[in-house]
């Protein structure tokens, strides 16, 4: 029965090292936790990042590479995330867009937002975390649904 105990001790404590990971953006964390004589646990939680490469392309095949660019572009400008005006999530969670169930959304689409308005509710590990505009303007799309699971740099909404 103890080890069952120790067991979720650890699974909770691993999901802390990963929250943490994830509140200070950093790419790696290890810990090690010594229980008694030769009774430890080694902890390395990490996440990968983006890398992008350069592509040496051999100057005999121009076309091939304009066409796969010219079609990309059109893409990427899809992209909710890319937009200047695109505001992320800041956390793993899921989303509410009014404090309770049946009250008013804290936003509309076309709704004049001010710097550090309430525009929605993440909750993370059953903690209730306010969204704020992060700068004045005009909320110009609505990227998420009421109850919809987010992960950490989604988009949520734009704000032009």
């Amino acid at each position: 029965m103890s080890t069952n105990k120790s067991h979720d001790s650890d699974v909770s404590f691993i999901r802390a090292l990963a929250e943490l990971l994830r509140e200070n953006e950093l790419t790696e964390l290890q810990v090690k936790r010594e229980y008694g004589d030769n009774d430890s646990l080694n902890v390395r939680v990490s996440r990968q990042t983006q890398v992008v490469t350069a592509v040496s392309v051999p100057a005999a095949a121009p076309a091939a590479v304009a066409a796969p660019a010219a079609a990309a572009a059109p893409a990427a400008s899809a992209d909710p995330a890319a937009h200047p005006g695109a505001v992320t999530s800041p956390m793993v969670g899921t989303v509410y867009l009014s404090s309770e169930p049946g009250a008013a959304a804290f936003v509309t689409i076309g709704q004049q937002v001010k710097e550090g308005d309430t525009i929605l509710i993440i909750e993370a590990m059953k903690t209730m975390n306010q969204i704020p505009a992060p700068r004045s303007g005009k909320l110009t799309r609505l990227l998420v649904e009421d109850g919809a699971p987010v992960e950490y740099g989604a988009p949520l909404v734009i704000i032009e």
